[in-house]
């Protein structure tokens, strides 16, 4: 089963991943995000298979930017639709 908990920051929304056993790719038929402001940004986080966070990538498309958060270097914005990010950029989460 697959866990989200959205957190609202200024700028963005912080979408934190918990897993509680192994996942497998059928679980993408029932998923459910999030809802967010897709006026701001998503950083998503948390560990999970990379094909849920492109799945997720997708989902929040519509977003002002996506991005992976790093631990140890921050927030890779990995899509963007603001003129203030570009992919490639890395931000601080706080």
């Amino acid at each position: 089963m697959i866990e989200f908990k959205a957190e609202e920051r200024e700028g963005y929304t912080l979408i934190e991943i918990e897993l509680e056993d192994a996942i497998t790719p059928d679980v993408l038929k029932a998923v459910s995000p999030p809802k967010v402001d897709l006026r701001k940004g998503v950083v998503m986080s948390g560990r999970a298979p990379i094909w849920l966070y492109c799945f997720l990538t997708h989902y929040y498309h519509p977003a002002s930017w996506v991005a992976t958060f790093d631990p140890r270097i921050g927030a890779v914005i990995v899509e963007s639709h603001s003129p203030k990010y570009k992919v490639g950029d890395v931000i601080e989460v706080v």
